[in-house]
């Protein structure tokens, strides 16, 4: 999806797979850029990076079996809550 990006915009890109701290490729010369998955922005600020675009937006989904869910609905519901709570506070 994304070279496919690049290719529509007409850009000449080399993608390199990275795996961990990917936000240490531009700061140890091992890219020029980078295309990560952030949440708050502090580690980008912390490594020193700016953000240039937002390419995508994505949403996190918490996903269960059909039976797990039916079995266990309420703990289901407990976890959610615990999680928007967690989320919402950072």
């Amino acid at each position: 999806m994304l070279k496919l990006n690049f290719q529509q915009l007409d850009l000449p890109v080399e993608i390199i797979p990275l795996y961990g701290s990917v936000e240490l490729g531009p700061i140890t010369g091992m890219s020029e850029a980078i295309v990560d998955l952030v949440s708050t922005g502090r580690t980008l600020k912390e490594n020193g990076l700016v953000e240039v675009d937002t390419l995508f937006q994505s949403t996190a989904r918490l996903i269960a079996h059909p039976l797990s869910y039916r079995l266990n609905l309420d703990h289901l519901n407990d976890l959610s809550e615990q999680i928007k709570n967690s989320v919402s506070k950072s």
